[in-house]
């Protein structure tokens, strides 16, 4: 099989623990390091309380996409509990019929700085997962327009495939969507709330933002060959719980692009604004040719994401949808904006309370 080179950008940002104590500013500050060697600490606690419960180590796969020459592919090394053989927690995993409380999604132990294979076709790569267990890389294979597989396998677990959707080089519009309050209701930014939201109430009793799912299974109908991306600042800990929420609620597959709570190589926090940027940074220059059409809200910093990145990139952007929150929603999520004044630019912005005004606006710009 042929070996090929982990060439992903995210590379720069897990080097080597020891490079955590060489660099300059943040990074290299005292206390930063000892906050990293805590938390390497508290998790290597975990991981061994893990193992007394009956966890397993476990190589979860995401789904990922690319070019013809390149792709992105996704996933996380965890110790998690599996259910009993023969239970009905084990015939609902079989059968993507769970019903999750919230907190049980936190429970997974990360693996830090795991060895993971990944086999696309013939060929082989070696990558390292991040300090919260994740894998986020780029591979350089030849690969046709279509769905293909990747096969990630972390040593002690069994190998899982990860769905690729390789896009073709005619291809030249694409579809980001952000999923708290915009195909999913959840009213994030009010503290109480989304610690309600996120660690008590079962997955099932999510809602759907109404329309949204209607919407975006017409623009996927519309563009088959549409790239569809729902980039969020969720965590990582939710993919599985939100894969389930999409596919539940019938809306289009698409690749989640999520984030992590808590310290990064150079970070007290990770900045969700700055997750979304540098999504949309890259995903410019993976597809330098395509035109996205941007969905967002107005609770959180959609707008000014969104506005950032098509000042920049007028040409890349098809158009900014930005579902309006409801005066109850706004109250919870602490306040939304008004629509804002976009005659000056030159990306058309649409905004609607739901996915039928959107589609309304959309039919007028020619992209329904």
């Amino acid at each position: 099989m042929d070996k090929a080179p982990q060439n992903s950008p995210q590379n720069a940002a897990h080097p080597p623990r020891q490079d955590l104590d060489s660099g300059n500013g943040v990074s290299g500050n005292q206390v930063f390091r000892l906050a990293h060697r805590v938390s390497d600490t508290f998790n290597s606690v975990r991981i061994q309380l893990a193992k007394r419960w009956k966890f397993v180590p476990q190589t979860i796969a995401y789904q990922g996409y690319g070019s013809t020459s390149q792709v992105r592919v996704l996933g996380r090394v965890l110790m998690t509990q599996k259910p009993l053989p023969g239970s009905k927690a084990e015939h609902e995993a079989r059968n993507g019929n769970q019903n999750v409380r919230g907190w049980r999604a936190f429970t997974g132990v990360p693996l830090q700085f795991t060895d993971v294979e990944i086999t696309i076709g013939d060929v082989v790569t070696h990558v390292q997962a991040d300090r919260g267990g994740l894998i986020d890389t780029e591979v350089d294979v030849q690969l046709t327009p279509g769905w293909h597989t990747a096969v990630l396998k972390a040593e002690g677990t069994e190998p899982v495939e990860a769905r690729i959707r390789v896009i073709a080089p005619d291809v030249k519009f694409g579809i980001v969507s952000d999923i708290d309050d915009t195909v999913m209701v959840t009213a994030l930014p009010r503290p109480f709330l989304a610690l309600w939201n996120t660690f008590v109430l079962s997955e099932r009793a999510r809602m759907a933002t109404p329309g949204m799912a209607v919407l975006l299974d017409r623009l996927a109908i519309e563009h088959p060959d549409a790239p569809v991306i729902y980039l969020s600042t969720g965590p990582w800990n939710a993919a599985p719980t939100l894969a389930r929420f999409l596919n539940r609620n019938m809306y289009p597959s698409g690749a989640l692009l999520l984030t992590d709570w808590g310290l990064t190589q150079d970070r007290w926090f990770r900045s969700g604004q700055d997750h979304k940027h540098r999504n949309l940074e890259r995903l410019s220059k993976e597809f330098p040719d395509m035109q996205w059409l941007l969905i967002g809200d107005n609770g959180q910093h959609d707008e000014a994401i969104y506005s950032g990145f098509a000042s920049e990139n007028p040409d890349k952007v098809a158009a900014i949808a930005i579902r309006q929150l409801s005066v109850s929603e706004s109250v919870f999520a602490g306040g939304h904006s008004e629509d804002g004044d976009h005659t000056a630019s030159r990306v058309p912005w649409i905004y609607s309370p739901d996915g039928a005004g959107m589609a309304k606006q959309l039919a007028t710009l020619d992209l329904l």
